[in-house]
């Protein structure tokens, strides 16, 4: 029996949860339909064709990402704050984020972020060319390091490995450097001191010129 009372936001609830786990190939209007427990008529009903389907997850994903609450006492730390926050949202979806790319919405999509950036680089006194300098090296060292972190979660097993290539026996001047490197990289860890580094020199005073 067909279900009644379905919503648009319910479908596409599931139709963005079909493409998060599956990618956008998995989704179609049957499979989404069987998906919900409705028909497919009712899905045409409630979002058009496949296409118009799309488009209204793409524009969701848009909204969603705009969703942006900075936190803490300092502007670095807010900084930091809107950093891990867009880190996670693009990792949780990358086939959505992608089909936002193909439709040519990523600067539009990141506009939120960067208009959080802007006032947080505002309040430590940041003004003009520099302010847009820092927003955008944030933004960038964000994106760098999640396509960085996403090719090595995907690239096939290396041989030999990290672990194998570093033997503290070879780096006799540092070998708890060598240990260090033999082990997996932390990204979570490196990502954190990476922004935070980064955001310290920005924020920094630029010395007088002489």
């Amino acid at each position: 029996m067909a279900r009644s009372a379905l919503t648009r936001a319910e479908v596409l609830e599931a139709a963005a949860s079909l493409v998060k786990q599956h990618g956008p190939a998995a989704l179609t209007m049957r499979k989404l339909a069987a998906e919900l427990g409705t028909a497919v008529t009712s899905i045409y009903w409630h979002v058009g064709n496949r296409e118009s389907l799309l488009d209204a997850l793409v524009e969701r994903t848009v909204q969603d990402m705009g969703a942006i609450g900075p936190a803490g006492r300092t502007p670095a730390e807010r900084i930091l704050s809107v950093a891990r926050i867009l880190r996670r949202e693009l990792r949780e979806r990358p086939h959505l984020i992608a089909m936002v790319h193909e439709r040519g919405l990523t600067e539009r999509m990141f506009l939120p972020a960067q208009q959080a950036l802007v006032h947080e680089v505002h309040a430590a006194g940041l003004r003009g060319a520099r302010a847009a300098d820092a927003v955008r090296a944030v933004q960038f060292q964000i994106v760098g390091f999640l396509l960085v972190e996403r090719n090595r979660e995907r690239s096939p097993a290396q041989s030999p490995a990290e672990g194998e290539l570093w033997d503290p026996a070879t780096a006799p001047d540092d070998p708890e450097l060598a240990r260090a490197l033999a082990r997996p990289a932390d990204p979570e860890r490196l990502f954190l001191l990476s922004v935070r580094a980064l955001v310290q020199a920005l924020l920094t005073p630029s010395a007088p010129p002489r």
